[in-house]
């Protein structure tokens, strides 16, 4: 077929003679694969382009001769005449041999399609044939299929009601392989029943199992069931009526089995416990559980368990609880302290809490039920150990005859009592860490504490109150032996000295809040509820204001008294006119005295005064910062505590207002006696000599200044706020009247009334630094006043036109007038103020 198909194309080529012929070649496989039609027409026309292509290249170079001037204007070729007629021939001389060869090649390709096309419908024809063969096949197949699952299903059914037969009928052995265990048990238990209903009390004739210590663990099982079985029936027999003899002879049959299995069980018992016993003693563990394990069938194993407990060293050694005690109380006779009780504490709790980890460890390997061995253990160190220690260490005194503060009081008590309650607290914490069961560890810790907490209220309040009565006591001996050593001294000195030791002292302030605060943390100890602690806290805090209130009451009451015995000897040695000049120089000694003496405790009642501030403040901020959050769980309680905060206070209160209203009079007395002693007649009449009038303040005047300056020092420096602007005030009032009752007494001239202006302008300036704006205006008024003993009789009428407030003490100072009567100024005032 090639050759052939080569002939051919060789004819074909042939038929050209300018062009060399090549061998046509096509097939079917130049299609196979990776087919490229570039490839393909490559292949046919590669044989014959190559002499065009040399051809080609011979012309181009001919007409690379054409010169620049062969292009016409209009921008084409200008060609030869020559050069024309030859373009006249063909150029390409192979197209007609191209032409043949495209030509043959579609005969070839046409060929070439019908044979693929017959072979495609020849494979479509076959694969219809295969594929309706193979939809039979599937068919058949599909019936064979559903054929075999339905034999599945039966023969499925079939197994699971062969099954279901099955295990119906190993139900019904199994049934019947119980009941004839069990008819085989019971037929035994009735023949071992049988042996112990032989007579009371004699247990020589029974089987060898009962007497074979290899077997005990069977024969303790099957005692407990003869137990049961038998008090059941006993039970069923005591309720229904008996109607025959055979039932009451059965009965008293099982009454007797029953009692020698008792018998028995005892002995049993026992005998494991003795077995148990010695194996402990050796510390044989494996043994003591097997022991443990039987005993669990007797009454749950509880004897077993309470025997291993009250066999502990811990509780069956006396000297184990002597040790406890001197450990935590020392030796006999020895002074105890709560520090060392709570080392020691801690020391026997944690030797405690070691021993039964110990026994733990032990019980955790011996025992089926080691939580109930833990709690009947734990329950026994408490009730029985800590107990006892507790007992010796708590003794509650008795609030009719309070122990005495020289063996440290009620206060020793309670802190005894908190130690003592903290640590067992402490030991409870790790012993429930250990182990205990479902004991309820920390109740019964609390139930160790009832007797001594149903009573704590009473005793914290009844502790305080000792030790402030102690501290009275203290402080008033105190006072004594300083009052007994200054007996050389004068009476009046040694009393100052007496009462200034017993001034307030914020020291002694601040130990009442201290033992109120450690009272505070006993009661947030020992009350668990908030509503509980809420009124333990009031109850106390208000023991310290009952405290505080005495306390600083007193103190300023003592600082009163000091006041008014001042003024005792100031009244003692007051004298008329009419008296030697030797007793008035004494009389002004003793008024010096006095003077000293009213001064002193002036300053002494000042000082009280800022110390009960002080403390005041003290208690208010302590109950601030630790009280007022605790009162909140109760209603009104706050509230409650505030206002008897103010009642507590209010006596004191009252008592400082009484001292103060005593330091004024205390100072106006001064005050009188040096304006008593110092001014003189001529201070206000000065002669009209010429010489120039002295401008500066009489020597009286200088005096009281210099007197209020130095006692007033003490009231800056104790008051404050408004207590210091209200006693100022007052002051300030009280000395104008003073003044001004003091200048009644005297006549001035018009030199004088100067000399009195100079004097109210340094009494104005000095009350100024009172910062007290009446008391200003008061002495302002003075200084105006004043110019009545200055100005012309005529000009008087105009001297008050501004301030007509001031006309009545106007006209008693006008009165004083050296020339009142003589300038007739009493009818002149009468005209010109009638309404006066």
């Amino acid at each position: 077929m090639k050759g052939s198909r080569d002939g051919t194309r060789k004819d074909q080529v042939s038929k050209s003679s300018s062009v060399s012929s090549l061998p046509l070649i096509l097939d079917i496989e130049d299609f196979k694969g990776d087919f490229s039609f570039d490839a393909l027409f490559g292949n046919l026309v590669n044989e014959l382009l190559p002499s065009f292509q040399e051809e080609e290249a011979d012309s181009s170079e001919g007409h690379g001769n054409i010169g620049m001037n062969d292009v016409l204007p209009n921008g084409n070729l200008r060609i030869p005449s020559d050069a024309s007629k030859s373009a006249q021939g063909p150029l390409f001389p192979e197209v007609d041999a191209l032409l043949s060869l495209f030509k043959d090649s579609c005969r070839e390709l046409v060929d070439l399609q019908q044979q693929i096309d017959g072979r495609l419908y020849n494979l479509k024809k076959e694969v219809s044939i295969q594929d309706s063969k193979h939809r039979k096949t599937l068919a058949e197949l599909e019936k064979g299929v559903d054929g075999l699952f339905d034999s599945f299903a039966r023969l499925d059914s079939r197994i699971s009601s062969v099954g279901q037969t099955a295990a119906k009928i190993g139900d019904h052995l199994q049934s019947a392989d119980a009941q004839r265990e069990t008819a085989s048990q019971t037929i035994e238990l009735i023949k071992y029943l049988m042996e112990f209903n032989s007579s009371p009390g004699d247990l020589m004739e029974l089987s060898p199992l009962f007497s074979d210590d290899s077997r005990v663990a069977e024969a303790a099982s099957i005692a407990q069931k003869l137990r049961s079985f038998a008090e059941e029936d006993i039970g069923r027999q005591g309720i229904a009526v008996p109607s025959v003899v055979e039932n009451a002879t059965a009965s008293r049959g099982l009454e007797v089995a029953v009692a020698n299995l008792q018998d028995y069980c005892n002995e049993l018992e026992n005998r494991l416990l003795s077995r148990f016993d010695a194996a402990s003693q050796r510390r044989e563990l494996s043994t003591m559980s097997e022991c443990a394990k039987i005993l669990s069938q007797f009454n749950r194993g509880t004897s077993a368990m309470q025997h291993y407990v009250a066999t502990r060293p811990m509780f069956i050694d006396v000297e184990v609880m002597n040790a406890d005690t001197r450990l935590v109380l020392g030796d006999q006779g020895s002074q105890i302290s709560p520090s060392n009780v709570a080392r020691g504490l801690s020391s026997l709790y944690k030797e405690i809490t070691d021993t039964v980890r110990k026994e733990a460890a032990t019980i955790m390997a011996v025992f089926p039920s080691p939580n109930d061995v833990m709690a009947i253990l734990v329950q026994r160190v408490l009730e029985q150990r800590v107990t006892a220690l507790l007992d010796k260490l708590l003794v509650k005194p008795s609030l009719v005859n309070l122990p005495p503060m020289e063996e440290g009081g009620l206060l020793l008590y309670l802190r005894m009592l908190a130690v003592a309650y903290e640590k067992t607290q402490e030991l409870a914490r790790d012993l429930r860490a250990v182990g205990c069961g479902d004991l309820d560890v920390e109740g019964l810790t609390e139930s160790l504490f009832l007797a001594h907490k149903d009573e704590y209220p009473e005793h914290e309040q009844a502790s305080l109150r000792q030790l402030y009565q102690a501290k009275m006591e203290e402080m008033r001996a105190e006072s004594q032996q300083l009052s007994e050593s200054s007996g050389t001294i004068g009476r009046s000195r040694g009393a100052s000295v007496a009462s200034s030791h017993q001034q307030i002292s914020v020291t002694v302030v601040t130990e009442f809040v201290r033992w109120n605060e450690e009272a505070i943390s006993r009661c947030t100890l020992f009350s668990s509820q908030p509503t509980t602690l809420a009124t333990n806290v009031k109850a106390v805090f208000t023991c310290l204001l009952d405290q505080v209130s005495q306390y600083i009451t007193e103190g300023l009451e003592r600082a009163r008294d000091s006041l008014n015995e001042a003024a005792v000897l100031r009244e003692r040695f007051m004298l008329g006119t009419s008296v030697s000049r030797r007793v008035a120089a004494a009389a002004a000694s003793a008024a010096e005295a006095a003077a000293a003496a009213g001064e002193s405790s002036f300053r002494s009642f000042m000082v009280a005064v800022q110390r009960c501030a002080s403390s005041v403040a003290i208690v208010q901020q302590y109950f601030a910062n630790s009280i007022s959050r605790l009162l909140l769980p109760v209603d009104g309680a706050h509230a409650s505590s505030c206002e008897e905060m103010a009642t507590a206070m209010s006596s004191a209160e009252t008592a400082a207002y009484k001292g103060l209203q005593k330091c004024i009079e205390t100072v106006m007395a001064e005050v009188e006696r040096l304006l008593s002693a110092e001014q003189k007649a001529t201070d206000y009449r000065l002669p009209d000599d010429g010489i120039a009038p002295d401008h500066r303040p009489t020597n009286a005047c200088t005096r009281v200044v210099a007197y209020l300056s130095r006692v007033l020092e003490a009231a800056f420096t104790a008051l404050e706020g408004l207590n210091k602007q209200a006693f100022l005030t007052e002051l300030g009032n009280h000395l104008h009247k003073g003044l001004l009752n003091h200048w009644q007494k005297f006549t001035f001239n018009p030199s004088g009334g100067l000399r009195l202006k100079r004097d109210i302008t340094e009494y104005g300036e000095f009350v100024r630094s009172f910062n007290a704006p009446t008391v200003d205006e008061k002495f302002e008024l003075l200084g105006i006043m004043a110019n009545v003993f200055i100005v012309a009789p005529e000009s008087l009428s105009s001297l008050f036109e501004g301030t007509p407030s001031i006309r009545k003490d106007a006209q008693r100072f006008i009165q004083l007038r050296e020339d009142y009567k003589t300038a007739k100024l009493a009818s002149r005032l009468s005209s010109l103020w009638p309404s006066s």
